[in-house]
């Protein structure tokens, strides 16, 4: 069990709606982040419980930025930082970066789960994140879901996005 999963299983604070397998995912691309200074966004926090978890795992150094419609999350404090927006608006994804300050090193994609704001938020934020930085996008099952925009072979999903990006970069 790796420390994320050690702090999701024994959290008693705010709830933390993450599918158990993302844990190995996460050490995996996350661990080498841990005790820099870093900025990590994270988009749909629900309560908050998420933003606490990435304050625990990246140590001090770490800026967490938690992005999310409601304006109703009281995890703040001098490392968390929350700000509302709505993912499928274009003018806010926009100005996040601006908002924000400097690269993104870490930003994960909780939010809406519709494909077309999934999608949006790649397009408008992919070129925010620092040169090794990491781009997740959680919950891609959605794009097999129709309601959240997906569908079987559809497309204009986030998979089929994806796999439109994977052949501009290797179908040459």
């Amino acid at each position: 069990m790796n420390d994320l999963e050690r702090y999701f299983y024994n959290n008693t604070g705010k709830a933390i709606h993450k599918f158990a397998h993302y844990f190995d995912i996460y050490e995996r691309h996350f661990s080498r982040f841990r005790g820099r200074d870093i900025c990590v966004v994270e988009i749909g926090v629900g309560d908050g419980g998420s933003l606490q978890m990435w304050k625990s795992y990246f140590g001090p150094l770490a800026k967490i930025i938690g992005v999310d419609i409601s304006a109703d999350i009281r995890v703040a404090d001098e490392q968390i930082q929350i700000i509302q927006g709505d993912q499928g608006e274009t003018k806010f994804l926009i100005d996040l970066p601006k908002r924000i300050g400097r690269p993104i090193d870490i930003l994960i994609d909780d939010g809406s789960h519709i494909n077309f704001h999934q999608i949006k938020t790649f397009e408008g934020l992919y070129p925010a994140i620092s040169t090794d930085g990491v781009y997740m996008c959680e919950d891609v099952q959605t794009s097999y879901q129709e309601q959240f925009g997906g569908g079987f072979l559809m497309p204009m999903t986030f998979i089929t996005r994806m796999k439109d990006k994977i052949d501009e970069l290797n179908g040459w």
